[in-house]
């Protein structure tokens, strides 16, 4: 049973950082690719970054370019999202994804498997 567990949202003001992690269990993920998504009231889930587990490769929105990185820790089994230069229009729920693919998609179609959320609040 994969369980992908995200912690780290809350209440920042804009120009913060805040760093998310995503704690992947009940599989090897050596293969798969990771990715980060969010979802603003009334908005479509849209597509953050995505990072292939076994080199490390990464792909990043044009929305979040130089300010969002991704990275993992292999050890911990955990994926990270930093987040700086935060601003108001960052407020959104944050999720974490695994796809079994390879390719480093941007579609949610692509991702097998979703942890539960954490909000992130970007106050002005």
């Amino acid at each position: 049973q994969v369980q992908l567990v995200e912690s780290g949202g809350g209440l920042v003001q804009a120009g913060g950082s805040l760093r998310l992690s995503c704690a992947a269990s009940g599989r090897t993920f050596s293969s798969y690719v990771m990715g980060w998504f969010r979802q603003a009231p009334g908005k479509e889930r849209e597509f953050l970054t995505a990072i292939r587990w076994n080199d490390g490769t990464t792909h990043y929105a044009d929305s979040v370019k130089g300010r969002f990185t991704i990275s993992r820790d292999n050890a911990k089994n955990t994926v990270y999202l930093q987040m700086n230069s935060l601003k108001p229009e960052d407020t959104a729920v944050y999720y974490c994804a695994a796809s079994r693919g390879f390719i480093l998609t941007m579609s949610p179609r692509g991702y097998d498997y979703w942890g539960q959320g954490t909000q992130v609040t970007v106050s002005s």
